[in-house]
């Protein structure tokens, strides 16, 4: 069976993340997508919060499961059996970022990793944005609503 991980904070879930799911899925019989939890980060919502949200818009998605997980990458993709770590990418910077950490998680683990470029259009969505804009009243449904 072949299984991916894609994983983020997902706070929140943006249209973007949904885009990277929905063309990645076709390559795995699996597809887990990891909540990270990092007790030095304040996030808006909690991580059972976040997985119950997602695990909500996939919950028709036999292919999917949504977990949360509190340890490094190469170790929750270990857990689960993952041969692959999906990570999206919007521009040059999060590439080079991602990049560098995909060497790392190879190394370490022999865990490939797939960056994916953002589809046109949603290299300007990003969880930060979102948050920024709710912090000061602005409507961000265009960017979080996925169903």
């Amino acid at each position: 069976m072949k299984t991916g991980i894609f994983v983020g904070s997902f706070d929140p879930y943006t249209i973007g993340h949904h885009s990277v799911v929905k063309r990645i899925l076709p390559l795995f019989d699996k597809l887990v997508i990891g909540v990270g939890i990092n007790d030095k980060k304040q996030y808006t919502c909690n991580g059972e919060e976040r997985v119950r949200k997602i695990a909500e818009i996939y919950a028709q998605e036999p292919k999917i499961e949504v977990k949360a997980y509190h340890d490094l990458t190469i170790d929750f993709a270990r857990r689960e059996g993952a041969q692959y770590i999906v990570k999206g990418v919007r521009n040059v910077a999060d590439f080079e970022s991602e990049r560098t950490q995909a060497d790392i998680n190879r190394r370490l683990s022999g865990i490939e990793t797939i960056l994916l470029p953002a589809e046109p259009g949603m290299d300007i969505v990003s969880s930060s944005m979102v948050r920024e804009l709710t912090r000061f009243g602005k409507d961000t449904s265009e960017f979080t609503t996925i169903l």
